[in-house]
């Protein structure tokens, strides 16, 4: 497994509270409300439901895969968020990779 990112305890305790994070992903300026940290092939990943892009929300509600090394400038924001009805614990992907779930 490659080496933690330094922001993986920001993503812990969004998990936990259920408040979003604001970080930047391929250079753009995102709000995501993360459900879940796990591993996929040595990596960690967040799948994440995207808030706002840039300032605006997004078309339609959709639950997406982030791998933390592409996310930078990642803080926790007061924003607070529901767990979305797409996100699905008990997904074959999650299966013995689940590091923190909401």
């Amino acid at each position: 497994m490659t080496t933690p990112d330094p922001a993986t305890p920001v993503y812990l305790e969004a998990i936990v509270k259920r408040q979003c994070i604001a970080a930047v992903y391929n250079r753009t300026e995102m709000t995501l409300a993360p459900h879940v940290l796990y591993t996929r092939h040595g990596d960690l990943h967040i799948d994440a439901v995207t808030l706002e892009r840039d300032g605006k929300p997004p078309k339609e509600e959709k639950l997406g895969t982030f791998k933390l090394a592409g996310l930078s400038a990642v803080r926790i924001t007061p924003r607070r968020f529901n767990v979305s009805p797409l996100f699905d614990p008990r997904a074959e992907r999650y299966g013995g990779e689940t590091v923190m779930t909401v």
